[in-house]
């Protein structure tokens, strides 16, 4: 009996605290790791305010784009680079482009034409930005797909991103074309801006790299900076991701201009 005593006291007795030791400090580490992860994704969830604040902004561009309101409209994206993308006018990003990309709208200088203005329903999505969404249709077919952030001005779009019906029947998403304009170069800036010649001067055409489906994939064309040459692009899909198939230069004579 008293050797059995003698190894509860002496052995089993430091073995437990140790255990406990051991414990406690998993514990600690354990709450680290989830106050960091927390830290990295704030927005983790969304509250029904937040969703219905979202479907508002939503439909607050539908308003600003239908009636031409180009500064409300740029007021809709967080600063300084939140943009609007689409196949034919590349990625637009800052308030002065975002302006003169509603100046440039059909239905803003063709008063035959008009646009809807109401908003088509958006789906939206936690994320570690702040929130995803896309939308049930876009104007005339389509649709968007949206990244959105939480600002001191509320939820503002980070990126919106076309996707028209023929990009949808060839089974191109966001995600392609922001692979396709990485893999073109389209932020290195050696693209300039296109504009086209308006009877009230220039107006805005596209910026970086227009992208359209093809059979083999998408073709792209981007006007260069340095002199008046263009890239005409064709690229296609592999099992590690967009590659050219083929990149040709071109010197062209064209009124795109800065």
């Amino acid at each position: 009996m008293s050797r059995g005593w003698r190894v509860m006291e002496g052995d089993v007795m430091p073995n437990w605290k140790a255990g406990l030791a051991m414990a406690l400090g998993l514990m600690i580490a354990a709450l680290a790791v989830v106050e960091g992860q927390q830290q990295r994704a704030p927005g983790s969830t969304l509250t029904n305010e937040d969703r219905a604040q979202i479907q508002e902004l939503v439909a607050h561009y539908a308003r600003a784009l239908g009636t031409c309101a180009a500064e409300e409209y740029a007021g809709l994206f967080a600063a300084p680079d939140g943009y609007f993308a689409s196949g034919p006018r590349g990625h637009v990003a800052g308030r002065e482009k975002l302006i003169a990309l509603v100046r440039s709208e059909r239905h803003c200088n063709d008063k035959s034409q008009s646009r809807p203005t109401n908003a088509p329903t958006v789906v939206a999505e936690a994320s570690a930005e702040g929130a995803t969404g896309k939308t049930i249709s876009g104007p005339g077919g389509g649709h968007y797909e949206d990244v959105y952030v939480k600002t001191s001005q509320g939820w503002r779009f980070k990126a919106r991103n076309y996707i028209s019906t023929q990009e949808e029947a060839a089974h191109l998403t966001a995600r392609d074309f922001i692979e396709i304009r990485q893999l073109a170069g389209n932020d290195t800036g050696q693209f300039k801006d296109v504009y086209t010649d308006a009877p009230e001067g220039k107006r805005f055409r596209s910026s970086g790299v227009v992208i359209a489906p093809s059979p083999e994939g998408a073709t792209g064309k981007a006007y260069l900076s340095r002199d008046a040459g263009a890239y005409d692009d064709v690229y296609t899909k592999t099992s590690q991701g967009w590659r050219f198939k083929s990149r040709i230069y071109a010197a062209v004579e064209s009124t795109a201009s800065r």
